[in-house]
Parts: structure tokens; C-alpha cells; sequence
């Protein structure tokens, strides 16, 4: 059997399929939710979710929280004089959800289908499949968490075809994306994000208040244990407006006990920074996928944050539609994943449904870039697999030498949105070898094949010569041999021929070619104004794009024939 979980920065779950559909598996506690913290005691024996909870507060300085954050990056964490890294911190939690699950369906677990925000970049998604390779878990399958949410919601099974926002704000992070569904496909269109704003910030908001309206409580002066008293009870006063538009935080710090009563409306008053914040991604979105904001047919709330009355309130206003919320948004995202679980065992149970995907970050390399005097200034990105790309996909860029008998060209792989290079997550780097000639007279053709699997492969080809390098990049750390890898870069060989060459798309040019000869004047420049807006567009490589432009280009043909 492969379990759904939902690695959460607060909470995390784990599920599994039955013949009546997804459910969550409750924990040693008989609880569904197991808190994302980790505490070890100077023994060296590890506490996981509430009881490393309620250990936090009495020892702040043995445990960690909040660490999903950190994913992928190097920060050490130590607890009791043990150093752990977050994935390690990680594995202890799913290592945990195994053994749940495990005494709960009474058989051994080994399997899983683990989710991540839809904007964790590729460091963080290779430390999350890690951490659950460290647990003893083959991870089957890396799901975005918005993904995930739209299948338990079963936008699949609603053979309305339309278009969907998943907004997913949780503990830590924040992500919405856009997905197109028709027929029995759920198309991902666009993603976007903020690894740093979730629940915990707009606890901190609640954090702030009390400290402005007690000024006698020095923060600077308060112990880690004093701290965390305060954010415990600032999470107690931001759930309790969950019953009443006023909320009472109490705090007993040294002996003496401090009030304050927050209304819902300064609340929501003061997190408008942070709602803000939840606009840019939206926006981002929305503009990626090329959609108004009126298109959106349905949106989704998933993540525990979503539970705040103004949080909601907010996402109405802003799309103009009431919410779905009839999942549980704490729950939605670990039975998706167990719903993609079974779709990997191919239950009989479960309707056929593709799911496509996007790349989260934009694919490409470094370049010099010529100034106005003359001079090359290195260091700059060359984006050649955009954001928010339907995957799988290929796309080719051509590359010149920049110097005088120059005899090797780098090709530096890279992820992420700066246009300077430096800033953006290297994959690998390939060099080749070029004739020696002048600055400008050789050029290498670059192209970037990435699959569904995160699997690209770079292919680099010396126009003059014909000589290619290639090189298989696994940017998630993919469990396939090398075997399956070859064979699955054969199957998207298809993608590698441009659009202009394909027979519906040469066809059409050869048309524009022949009534341009036949024709002068303005009719003339007319035709050759559409060739090369049609041209533009195969050049793109994006099949909705190119599909629009062929429909355009071929009415307009029609209309001299």
C-alpha cells in the first residue's frame, strides 16, 4: 500500500485509500494532526509531535519547530547537543506517520506519496525526498501540495471543464496555483508563491500587539521559555476568533498576569501587510497563466490559516466567489495525496485522470551580455525553459563565442527567476569543445528537455560541426535507473523537433510562402506580417500559444484562397 503525507510546517498528516475514498490516519494520540516538532532530551530519546509540543515550552532550548522552512538549506539545529539538519528533522516526523500507520492498518508501510508547496524550489524537494528515504519510505512520488488538494476536492470527477484556483495558505507557506480542467485532465497553468508567510506570521502579528499594549514587558529581556509562553498563547487567542469576533490572550510572566483583548477587525486591521503579500503571487499567477481574474470558475482553500473569518473574507472579496470549503482545509492535502497514491497502484476504484504539471522555476544558462562600449559583462542569465512551462516540454537557445580563436564553451545549468546568474540555483555545468575561429562565427545550439519525472536532460550541438553532449540532469533526485531514464528521454524525442517542421505547421508557412510570391503592394506586406507573427509563435514552443496563432494564421490564408 503507498500512505498520502502531508509534510507539513505545523502539522503534518498521513493518509491512505479505501473503496470509500481517502482517510486520514490518526495518530498514537488518536489524533489526526501530528505537530511538525522535534524534541530530544539529554538522554538522546526523541519526542515527536505533541508531547516534543508541550517539551518545548518547558524546554524551549531541546527542540525544534518550524523547520520545513528551512528545507534544503544547511542550518543545523541543535537539540541536547545533538546537530540535526532540517530533512533530518524531517525524516523524524515521517519516520513517525510510518509507524502510525503502520500499527493502524496492521501491516508493514514502504511506500508514500509525500507532499510539498507547489514553489519549493529543487534543493527543497530533493531534501524532502531525503528525509523520507532516511525514515525507510521509497518515495513514490513528490506532489505538489495544491495538486494534491485539487484531487481530494475531486475537480476531476466534476466533468465540468473550467478553471480553478487552489489557494493553499498553511502554517509556513503560502502557494496558489491555477489549474484548467477538461475532460479527465487537470492541467496545471501557472504557480506561484512565498516559502515564508503562513500561520506563523499572522500568529507573530497577534506576538506584536501584545507586546505594544504591555510596553513594561521588555522582549529583549524575556527567556526563550518566557517566549515561547507568549507564542503558545498568541496561537490560543488567533484560534479563539474562530467562535467570536473578540479574542482574550493571557500571559503570566513572572508571576503576573497580562491581558489583552483583540477585536477581529484590528486584527484583521493589522494584517494588511501580510495580505498584501498574499496579493503578489496571485497576481503573478494569474499573469503566468495569462488569465483574468473574472475566468476563475472556482477557488479552493486548503491549509490550516484559511480558517481565520477575515482570511476568508479577504478571498471572496478579491474573486468575487464564495470559497469551497467543504473539505476539512487541514486534511485536503494528505488525501489528495493518498487519492495519487492508489492512482499509482491503479485502483479500480479510481476514475483514469492525467494530471499535468508546470515547472515551478525557470530552466536556463549563463551568458556574457555585450555593453554599449563594446565590452562583454559575464554573469547574466539566459532563461530557456520559462516558469510555469507545461511539462514535459523542450526548448532550444543559440549560443555564440565571444572571443577570437575561442576553443570551449560552458554551459552553466541553472534554476530561478534573477537575471544574474549568480543568484540562481546551479544544476550541473557541461563544457564542449568549438572550432577556433573569430568572436561571433561559432555557435552551440543549447536544448533543455525536462520531464514530468524532474528529469532534464541538456543537450548542447556545435552548429558547425554537428557534434552533440548531452548530459541527464535528475534535478529531484528521481529513483529510476539510468535504464528507464534513457528510454523516457526517447519517448519525448517528439518534443525536440520545432513546431515549424511538424506537417500542419509546414504546411501552412508553404501556403504564406506561395501567396506571398503571388502577391505585391500592400496585400504583400500584409501576408508578411501574418508569417512571421505565426513564425513568433512556433518559435515559442508553447503548445497553446502556437495552437491560437495556426487558428489565426489559417483564417487569414483562407481568406485569399
Amino acid at each position: 500500500m503507498i500512505i498520502g503525507i502531508d509534510l507539513g510546517t505545523t502539522n503534518s498528516l498521513v493518509s491512505y485509500y479505501t473503496d470509500d475514498g481517502p482517510k486520514i490516519i490518526p495518530n498514537r494520540l488518536g489524533n489526526n494532526l501530528t505537530p511538525s516538532v522535534v524534541s530530544v532530551d539529554e538522554e538522546g530519546q526523541v519526542y515527536i509531535g505533541e508531547t516534543a509540543k508541550e517539551r518545548m515550552l518547558l524546554y524551549p532550548d531541546t527542540a525544534a519547530s518550524v523547520f520545513k522552512r528551512s528545507m534544503g538549506s544547511s542550518k543545523v539545529y541543535e537539540l541536547s547537543g545533538k546537530r540535526f539538519l532540517p530533512e533530518e528533522l524531517s525524516a523524524l516526523i515521517l519516520k513517525a506517520l510510518k509507524e502510525d500507520a503502520e500499527v493502524y492498518l496492521k501491516e508493514e508501510v514502504t511506500e508514500a506519496v509525500i507532499s510539498v508547496p507547489a514553489y519549493f524550489n529543487d534543493e527543497r524537494r530533493k531534501a524532502t525526498k531525503r528525509a523520507g528515504e532516511i525514515a525507510g519510505l521509497k518515495v513514490e512520488r513528490i506532489i505538489s501540495e495544491p495538486t494534491a488538494a485539487a484531487i481530494a476536492y475531486g475537480l476531476y470527477e466534476n466533468r465540468t471543464n473550467g478553471k480553478f484556483l487552489v489557494f493553499d495558505l498553511g502554517g509556513g507557506t503560502f502557494d496558489v496555483s491555477i489549474l484548467e480542467l477538461y475532460d479527465s485532465i487537470i492541467e496545471v497553468r501557472a504557480v506561484a508563491g512565498d516559502n515564508y508567510l503562513g500561520g506563523e506570521d499572522f500568529t507573530g502579528v497577534i506576538e506584536k500587539l501584545f507586546f505594544e499594549k504591555n510596553p513594561d514587558i521588555k522582549e529583549d529581556e524575556l527567556s526563550t521559555k518566557e517566549r515561547k509562553h507568549i507564542t503558545k498563547q498568541a496561537e490560543k487567542c488567533k484560534i479563539g476568533f474562530g467562535d467570536d469576533r473578540i479574542s482574550v490572550m493571557t500571559c503570566v510572566i513572572n508571576d503576573k498576569t497580562y491581558e489583552m483583548r483583540l477585536s477581529i477587525d484590528e486584527y484583521e486591521a493589522s494584517c494588511d501587510e501580510l495580505l498584501d503579500k498574499i496579493r503578489q503571487p496571485i497576481k503573478r499567477s494569474l499573469s503566468d497563466a495569462n488569465i483574468r481574474l473574472k475566468d476563475i470558475d472556482r477557488v479552493v482553500l486548503v491549509g490550516g490559516a484559511t480558517k481565520l473569518s477575515f482570511i476568508r473574507k479577504f478571498v471572496g472579496k478579491l474573486f468575487h466567489n464564495l470559497p469551497d470549503t467543504s473539505i476539512n482545509p487541514d486534511e485536503a492535502v494528505a488525501l489528495g495525496a493518498a487519492v495519487q497514491g492508489a492512482m499509482k497502484e491503479r485502483k479500480d476504484s479510481i476514475k483514469e485522470v492525467i494530471l499535468t504539471d508546470v515547472c515551478p522555476f525557470t530552466l536556463g544558462t549563463e551568458v556574457v551580455l555585450e555593453k554599449e562600449n563594446g565590452r562583454f559583462e559575464e554573469g547574466h542569465f539566459c532563461p530557456i525553459i520559462e516558469r510555469n512551462t507545461t511539462i514535459p516540454a523542450s526548448r532550444t537557445e543559440r549560443l555564440y563565442t565571444v572571443n577570437d580563436n575561442q576553443t570551449q564553451i560552458r554551459c552553466k545549468v541553472l534554476q530561478g527567476e534573477s537575471r544574474f546568474a549568480s543568484n540562481n540555483v546551479m544544476l550541473g555545468e557541461i563544457r564542449i569543445q568549438v572550432p577556433k575561429a573569430e568572436a561571433g562565427k561559432e555557435a552551440v545550439d543549447v536544448t533543455y528537455t525536462y520531464d514530468v519525472n524532474s528529469i532534464l536532460e541538456v543537450e548542447i550541438k556545435v552548429v558547425s560541426t554537428g557534434v552533440i553532449t548531452k548530459q541527464i540532469i535528475k534535478t529531484n533526485a528521481t529513483d529510476m535507473t539510468e535504464e528507464e531514464i534513457q528510454a523516457r528521454m526517447e519517448t519525448l524525442s517528439y518534443l525536440k523537433i520545432h513546431p515549424r517542421d511538424k506537417e500542419e505547421n509546414k504546411l501552412l508557412l508553404l501556403k504564406g510562402e506561395r501567396l506571398y510570391e503571388e502577391s505585391i503592394g500592400m496585400t504583400r506586406q500584409e501576408i508578411e506580417y501574418a508569417l512571421r507573427q505565426f513564425e513568433k509563435a512556433l518559435d515559442t514552443r508553447d503548445d497553446s500559444v502556437i495552437e491560437g496563432a495556426r487558428r489565426d494564421f489559417k483564417e487569414f490564408i483562407e481568406n485569399f484562397i
